[in-house]
């Protein structure tokens, strides 16, 4: 999936223990086809897209899991998702900004190469939490 920066053993087991991350994964034919790490901080609205890949072939895998980290983000509390990516990682950029994302930003230096990230965010969809009461409309109160 990625050359460099790769996620270690060590690192993939604390993530998959912890309270603060949701890692998804996507299967196709009975093989790994994609994976996902969001990280999320306590007392922070914004989560983070740690990392996303996609075996090569799996088109549209990158897609399905990017939605589905924004939902499961979502429903942990998160406001907006914020991420990384290679400033020559055209593909991913596109995916991006697809599904709504806007540049804020740069980062030099940001990867083990030296290659500079650039900094993307996007609002979450604002849903109604389960057992909340629908709001008054027009002066009107709910039943």
């Amino acid at each position: 999936m990625f050359d460099a920066d790769r996620i270690s053993r060590r690192s993939w087991r604390d993530l998959l223990s912890s309270r603060t991350a949701i890692v998804l994964g996507a299967e196709r034919a009975g093989q790994i086809a994609g994976c996902c790490v969001v990280l999320l901080r306590k007392r922070s609205r914004k989560a983070r897209l740690y990392s996303i890949a996609a075996a090569p072939g799996q088109s549209g895998v990158g897609g399905r899991l990017l939605a589905e980290a924004e939902q499961a983000a979502h429903a942990r509390g998160a406001a907006s998702m914020r991420l990384e990516v290679r400033e020559d990682n055209l593909r991913a950029i596109g995916l991006y900004e697809r599904f709504g994302y806007r540049l804020f930003g740069r980062k030099l230096d940001y990867y083990a190469d030296g290659a500079t990230a650039l900094r993307f965010e996007k609002p979450l969809a604002l849903q109604p939490l389960l057992g909340t009461p629908p709001q008054a409309e027009h002066g009107t109160t709910p039943p």
